[in-house]
């Protein structure tokens, strides 16, 4: 019997197994305004995808797009741990970067002057806490587009991918994911993948491979269960019109370019970004003056594309035709590289990485690990970050005029993406007590800025003294397709960027990779492409870590003055309750009166923070007297606190008495205790036993 809703129309859904649950994908159940709208299911995860369309073209040079991820706490059975602020708001750094995950597989499958209006919003409804719900939320988003009647080439499906004891899993528990040495999320069409992001513990090349083949067929039943979504609703094509130059513009821009192009526009950078300013000058300035200044400037816009594609189609000439760049390196050149290190006297770590006009400096900064950041999303098990990587680069950077302000959903993913690949060979907290800020303040961008941020904030780490376990590199691929035949490029600039096919970040030590970030504006690329790819970036990573280590070979030994000392202690976490007191008692005194930072976690591990090395022993000591453990043995200084006729209690630690027996306090024989020992008497005493039932013999004759 068939589900009629509330406004006639008929409430259905289709159903397939996917990765061993089943994946349903229902439509007319609610949302009954958008443009399209499809409730997604997947064990007790449920994310509704929407999708409006304008209705009338945006006058606009780009297609205007707009892909979110809604968190919804309640979704987890949540309300925001913030203090002040309980409802959601701006979306965390977490939604913006599964916002930025969802986007770029779909992004290129729209025609290329597409100009409609076009907003896809995944919100969770409801999250299962065994499993992330990211790749639920991007089926959800490519459902609801394939029921828009847009001319959308998907449908897209990703899956996040796991390796557990050399075995790939997708939708990873907490616990599982803990333990892989993987972490990729793999996104595409049925053809093709046209998206990649990675971390890894230093996994090989290989593995990588594997692993896209192995995800590219598990999400496929996701894109069959979407096409038979969109043929049970048909839904109405949209009309629309391409806003793309016109052909006869761009054959007179082509004429006019011709003979300025090639070998005289080959320089390196920054000469030929001038070079081409100049030219771009001169193209407009003759083109006014032949059509007239009024006429001109109804095309400028048309005639700007139409050059702009002219450059693009003779960057991409002069590499498939000739194997030269427009800088005049050949395919697998890497510019020109310089570091330094050191360079601000007042902080705790710097770094300036430099890779042709591509520059970026990084600072280290050094705190106690209260100032981990507290992470505040839907999903159950948030936890802290304690090492955070942030990316800064503000118009100068690329010569532009541009307001400054909070940092965009570019900033946030390629700080992340540097954050990502140093996160696997940092110390643990236990090696160095210490919660790291890495801030990359872009000074130049001419492509690879996010590889300049890994670099320096590596040399940065190793200025500061972070024992890093290895140092870690990274560059920027690119990739340009001349029918079946790949042209991997290394360490792509702008210009590349714009006029190609692929883009391709990979990190790693000499080890293994530990990130990766892939971008496609083809319709899917094969995953031997990919492999391919990703093992010509192996040699570019190896020449800049050389490069690296030249300037600075490992991490310092010591800390920079201006650094907070930190030194740690374990406890029996059984004994925190100790250290803490009543409301907070104990804790606050000893900070007060040693004037030293403590932090302490769950697992008995304490850190004491003082600039001031006195203050740190002072609280050490009083946290060990509250603390210590008996130990067999040892001597202690005790107060007798209690005397009985077999012998006297004596108080070695705080909360802790033995007994010295009689027969143990003197060499001599011993009629009464009190002919040798008082109440209040100090005491050396020799712990020579724990018995079963915990009680402490002490020894007074063992201790002379």
């Amino acid at each position: 019997m068939s589900i009629i809703n509330p406004h006639g129309k008929e409430i259905f859904s289709v159903t397939t197994d996917f990765c061993g649950k089943p994946l349903t994908l229902e439509v007319n159940r609610v949302g009954f305004r958008s443009t399209a709208s499809v409730l997604v299911t997947y064990g007790d995860t449920v994310v509704l995808g929407t999708a409006q369309v304008g209705s009338r073209p945006i006058q606009l040079d780009y297609f205007p797009l707009s892909i979110d991820y809604e968190e919804k706490f309640y979704a987890a059975g949540k309300i925001s741990g913030s203090r002040f602020i309980k409802r959601e708001g701006r979306p965390s750094d977490e939604a913006i970067l599964i916002g930025r995950l969802i986007d770029r597989p779909i992004r290129p499958l729209f025609p290329k002057g597409y100009r409609q209006e076009v907003q896809v919003v995944a919100s969770v409804l409801s999250m299962d806490p065994n499993f992330r719900p990211d790749s639920v939320g991007m089926i959800a988003a490519s459902a609801a587009l394939m029921l828009t009647g847009t001319p959308f080439d998907g449908p897209v499906a990703g899956i996040r991918v796991g390796r557990v004891n050399g075995e790939f899993k997708a939708f990873l528990t907490p616990e599982e994911r803990a333990a892989s040495d993987l972490d990729i999320v793999v996104a595409g069409i049925e053809t093709g993948v046209t998206m990649v992001e990675a971390g890894a513990n230093e996994v090989s090349e290989e593995v990588i491979g594997e692993a896209l083949e192995w995800a590219f067929k598990a999400y496929q039943p996701a894109i069959a269960l979407q096409r038979e979504l969109a043929e049970k609703v048909q839904p109405a094509a949209q009309e629309y019109e391409l806003v793309l130059p016109n052909e006869a513009v761009q054959a007179e821009v082509d004429g006019w370019i011709a003979d300025k192009l090639g070998e005289k526009l080959r320089a390196p950078y920054p000469e030929r970004n001038e070079m081409v300013n100049e030219l771009r000058w001169a193209f407009h300035a003759e083109f006014r003056e032949k059509m007239g200044e009024e006429e001109y400037e109804k095309l400028y816009d048309e005639y700007d594309e139409a050059f702009t594609m002219a450059l693009h189609k003779d960057v991409r000439r002069g590499i498939i035709e000739e194997q030269l760049r427009p800088d005049g390196r050949k395919l697998d050149e890497v510019r020109v590289l310089s570091s330094e290190v050191g360079v601000l006297p007042r902080t705790h770590g710097s770094s300036i990485f430099t890779r042709g006009v591509t520059q970026g400096m990084n600072i280290v900064t050094l705190a106690p690990l209260s100032y981990a950041q507290l992470v505040d999303t839907m999903e159950v098990n948030d936890g802290e970050r304690r090492y955070m990587h942030h990316y800064n680069a503000p118009g100068y950077t690329v010569g532009e005029v541009r307001r400054l302000g909070s940092p965009g959903r570019r900033e946030i993913g390629h700080g992340y993406l540097a954050e990502r690949a140093l996160i696997p060979v940092l110390p643990t907290e236990e090696e160095f007590p210490y919660a790291i800020r890495s801030v990359t303040e872009i000074m130049s961008q001419n492509g690879s800025t996010s590889m300049a941020a890994t670099c320096s904030s590596c040399l940065a780490l190793m200025d500061a003294g972070v024992p890093l376990k290895r140092p870690v590199s990274g560059i920027a691929m690119g990739l340009m397709m001349d029918g079946d035949t790949p042209y991997i490029l290394s360490d792509i600039a702008d210009a590349e960027d714009f006029a190609g096919d692929m883009d391709f970040k990979v990190t790693g030590t000499e080890q293994g990779i530990t990130a990766i970030q892939m971008d496609m504006k083809l319709h899917g690329l094969p995953v031997a492409i990919l492999k391919q790819a990703i093992s010509g970036a192996k040699s570019g990573r190896a020449h800049i870590l050389q490069h690296m280590l030249t300037t600075l070979a490992a991490p310092r030994t010591g800390l920079s003055p201006y650094a907070p000392r930190i030194e740690k202690i374990k406890i029996n976490p059984e004994k925190i309750g100790a250290v803490i007191g009543k409301g907070g008692e104990v804790i606050n005194k000893i900070t007060s009166e040693t004037g030293a930072e403590i932090d302490i976690k769950d697992d008995g591990l304490i850190t004491v923070a003082s600039p001031d090395g006195e203050s740190i022993e002072k609280a050490i000591a009083w946290i060990r007297s509250l603390t210590e453990e008996p130990e067999v043995g040892r001597i202690y200084e005790g107060k007798v606190v209690s005397i009985k006729d077999f012998g006297a209690f004596v108080n070695i630690l705080p909360g802790t008495d033995g007994m010295v027996h009689i027969s143990q306090l003197s060499n001599e024989r011993v009629a009464n205790v009190t002919d040798v020992l008082k109440e209040g008497q100090i005491v050396k005493v020799k712990l020579t036993g724990i018995d079963e039932r915990g009680r402490l013999s002490l020894s007074i004759k063992e201790a002379q």
